[in-house]
């Protein structure tokens, strides 16, 4: 079982606050709201996003790369899954 799997319930309301952040984001440019208003919303939203992924990372490595039943073939694979991330991450 994929530790995205065991944690859904958790993940998926973490990306509902999110989204709710988004949409606060859009109702404050709808308004026309000012300038620091929609900064801080978008500073909000994007310590939201990196809580997430900070989470999602921090529970693959410790599955796919420091659990002690697998395998080394399947600890390379998750080595490059991460490494995959971070670069894309870094763009």
């Amino acid at each position: 079982m994929s530790h995205t799997t065991r944690e859904k319930a958790k993940l998926l309301a973490r990306v509902r606050r999110i989204r709710g952040q988004v949409d606060a984001i859009e109702r404050a440019l709808e308004s026309e709201a000012g300038c620091s208003e929609v900064l801080h919303l978008l500073a909000g939203t994007r310590g939201a996003m990196n809580g997430l992924m900070a989470e999602v990372l921090e529970d693959h490595v410790r599955e796919h790369l420091v659990a002690g039943d697998i395998g080394e073939a399947a600890r390379a694979e998750g080595a490059e899954e991460l490494l995959d991330v971070i670069r894309t991450y870094l763009k």
